[in-house]
């Protein structure tokens, strides 16, 4: 079974995003700005899709402590974003734990519509949607589904290391990722371009699981 592809807009911030953070671990202010303005917006849409509206508020909180711990943090650009995304996802369930509501899956229309990959089948298929229409079928995906997809296709993160801030198995989250957009492309009907896709290693649009 083949892979979601890191996002390719993803990968090339990565450098960059690397950079900053060693910046900021120094006491760059501005450096912080930057791998702010870099991981805020996958964040706030994955937080999105778990706790609703009260997305700004969590992301808030994640970020403070982000801030607070800079300084243990040890990686590159991809091993930044993992982090910051585990920080959040921990705030967001002390967050529904408070609020005794179950999350819920799904992003902000822009979010879930404004994909990295511009080749996906999935991402096309979302595309021809309305933004309404499009929250409405990734919240109707069981949560480790739409979790695994947010991770890999908003945030950006490889296998292994959605696995981590899931704390599950690669191979439970590929397989999650997998139903998940096969169940979305099912839904709009192009569930037999989605199995080619998803399945074929050698396809230009879904690439090797690393």
């Amino acid at each position: 079974m083949g892979q979601v592809r890191q996002p390719r807009r993803v990968q090339a911030y990565d450098g960059e995003l690397g950079a900053a953070v060693a910046r900021a671990q120094d006491g760059d202010e501005t450096a912080f700005a930057v791998a702010y303005r870099i991981v805020q917006p996958g964040l706030l849409g994955y937080l999105r899709g778990l706790v609703g509206d009260d997305a700004e508020d969590v992301a808030s909180d994640a970020w403070l402590e982000i801030a607070r711990d800079l300084g243990r943090f040890k990686g590159d650009g991809a091993g930044f974003r993992g982090w910051t995304s585990t920080i959040a996802r921990h705030r967001a369930l002390d967050h529904l734990r408070r609020q005794r509501v179950r999350p819920r899956a799904g992003g902000s229309e822009q979010d879930v519509l404004d994909l990295p990959s511009r080749h996906s089948t999935h991402e096309e298929a979302l595309e021809s949607l309305s933004t309404e229409r499009a929250l409405e079928l990734v919240r109707g995906l069981p949560r480790d589904q739409a979790e695994a997809v947010l991770l890999r296709v908003v945030i950006g993160l490889d296998g292994p290391a959605t696995a981590r801030v899931l704390g599950k198995r690669p191979g439970a989250v590929r397989t999650a990722a997998h139903r998940g957009l096969k169940r979305l492309a099912r839904q709009l009907g192009v569930a037999a371009e989605a199995d080619e896709g998803v399945t074929n290693e050698a396809s230009p649009t879904l690439g090797k699981s690393k």
